[in-house]
């Protein structure tokens, strides 16, 4: 991403965490919401597409993963209320609004961005097909020329790439379910 794109995206971050968190009215999954809109962003213009006005696809892409997040009440059931903040109305403070993790979340996104932007080519492009375009194995076999089992092979790369990066960044070994996250696309 070009420097100029990487300061127009992190001066919205803030914004976008607080509209996250009225959403989703859980901070925490609000940050990692935050953190992925701003990876899909990055990774649709590092695929070529032009961001004319980053802040609306910003929130255009939150405002799509809220609805994702909201299908998927699993997401929410994981999150545990640290003990003593269970009584009515008690809300934990916010570690994602502190300085320090504001900025290791950005740089969790460079990190992220940068691995997807590693990957090989067709890689990649099976990665952004399936993921951000949201098009099946077998679509994006079709549209590439390859078969679905070449697709399936440059997915797990890719995922198992992000895995690594995420994993590094929070020292945190990979966990082998996260390998197979959404695989309602694969049909």
């Amino acid at each position: 991403m070009p420097p100029r794109s990487a300061a127009v995206f992190e001066r919205y971050y803030r914004e976008l965490l607080s509209f996250l968190a009225r959403k989703v009215r859980d901070r925490d999954t609000a940050a990692d919401l935050a953190q992925e809109s701003y990876a899909r962003v990055y990774a649709a213009q590092a695929a070529g597409s032009v961001v004319g006005d980053p802040r609306a696809l910003l929130y255009q892409t939150a405002r799509n993963l809220v609805i994702d997040h909201q299908r998927h009440g699993d997401v929410r059931a994981g999150v545990e209320v640290p003990a003593g903040h269970a009584e009515a109305g008690a809300v934990p403070g916010c570690r994602n609004w502190e300085p320090e993790t504001a900025l290791s979340s950005r740089q969790g996104v460079r990190a992220l961005a940068a691995a997807i932007d590693g990957l090989p080519p067709r890689c990649r492009e099976a990665f952004m097909l399936n993921r951000f375009e949201g098009m099946t194995y077998a679509q994006v076999a079709a549209r590439m020329g390859i078969s679905v089992k070449a697709v399936e092979q440059h997915i797990k790369h890719a995922l198992d790439a992000c895995e690594r990066c995420r994993a590094t960044g929070d020292g945190t070994q990979p966990a082998p379910a996260r390998r197979k996250l959404n695989r309602s696309r694969h049909d």
